[in-house]
């Protein structure tokens, strides 16, 4: 069974569509091989285990992880095998995270097809979750490199421990930008990081793994801050999920803390207040506030700082056609529409 191929976000703004597919055509033999490797450590004896991971490995994805991963690789002169199973070993930790999150959030959508969850069972989702990651681990074994596993096991620890602290700012109207950036650095852009350290050292050690780690760390949290804004603008319709999900699930991200800090008066503090202690408020008068405050630029301006952060993370890096792929990814990763 081939992944299935993945269909241009509008959303997503134009130059960082075409900065991804660069780096997607540049490691493309890589790529496959690397898929290849998935699929092949997705079977099992239960027959539910493999269709439940199919159907949401299957409906594509960006590959951005396991194209982090094999990009630094590349760029550190590693071993290629080892970097394709940790690039494997990567996204299925991230696929694992997906199920485990759409239980959690009790999602009905993710690019544009119903949710595992939805089309099997919330039990079945995680189980099948915590397959993923067993083979993840297994990946990692694989390798023969005890740093790798180090980093990836801690990766995977950090990612359930920003699982609960989500949980715990859910619907909590008084979290502060510094909360919510532990939230998404512990989700988010911590696997990013482990992507491109694992890719840097996933044959011994390299002088290019700090600016590789600092550059994902950093990217990562740009592309999240990004998805954040997008849910109280427009680009959501081209992301496979209702605009506002975010709102619903009262989950506090950046657009929400900036507007309820905007706020101007009591009663617009109580609607934000009541808002997020209900989680059935009006989600067209937040949009509203939000863009009356022009929020959806200034979440921009903080996921720009992070993009700038990661492109200054590679001028510590020789020269490498790859290097400038990763530079153009960043740079357009805030430039995307709200």
């Amino acid at each position: 069974m081939a992944l299935a191929a993945e269909t241009r976000d509008d959303a997503q703004g134009l130059a960082f569509t075409e900065a991804a597919a660069q780096l997607k055509s540049a490691l493309r033999h890589e790529l496959d091989a690397t898929n290849e490797v998935i699929l092949a450590h997705l079977g099992s004896r239960v027959h539910l285990i493999p269709e439940v991971a199919k159907h949401l490995i299957g409906a594509g994805g960006k590959r951005l992880r396991p194209l982090i991963a094999l990009a630094s690789a590349k760029i550190a002169g590693a071993d290629m095998t080892n970097a394709r199973y940790l690039a494997a070993a990567v996204e299925l930790i991230h696929a694992a995270t997906l199920l485990h999150d759409d239980v959690v959030d009790d999602s009905a959508l993710r690019r544009g097809f119903k949710t595992a969850n939805v089309v099997f069972g919330n039990k079945e989702s995680v189980l099948v979750g915590d397959f993923l990651f067993a083979r993840a681990f297994e990946l990692m074994v694989k390798t023969g490199q005890l740093p790798v596993l180090n980093l990836l096991s801690r990766a995977s620890c950090t990612i359930s421990e920003g699982e609960v602290l989500q949980l715990e700012t859910q619907g909590n109207i008084e979290t502060t930008e510094a909360m919510h950036l532990d939230v998404i650095r512990a989700k988010t852009a911590m696997l990013f990081e482990a992507a491109a350290r694992a890719g840097a050292i996933s044959s011994g050690p390299s002088d290019a793994e700090e600016a590789l780690g600092s550059y994902a760390e950093n990217f990562g949290i740009a592309y999240q801050l990004v998805d954040d804004a997008l849910d109280y603008g427009h680009g959501a319709l081209g992301l496979g999920k209702t605009i506002g999900d975010d709102f619903r699930e009262r989950k506090m991200t950046m657009p929400v803390i900036l507007a309820y800090r905007a706020a101007r008066t009591d009663e617009e503090r109580e609607f934000w207040r009541e808002a997020f202690s209900r989680g059935d408020a009006d989600f067209d008068r937040a949009k509203s506030l939000i863009e009356r405050d022009g929020i959806g630029k200034a979440a921009l301006e903080h996921a720009q700082g992070f993009a700038d952060l990661a492109v200054n993370a590679l001028t510590a890096l020789p020269d490498h056609p790859l290097k400038d792929v990763l530079r153009e990814m960043a740079a357009a990763s805030a430039e995307r529409p709200f």
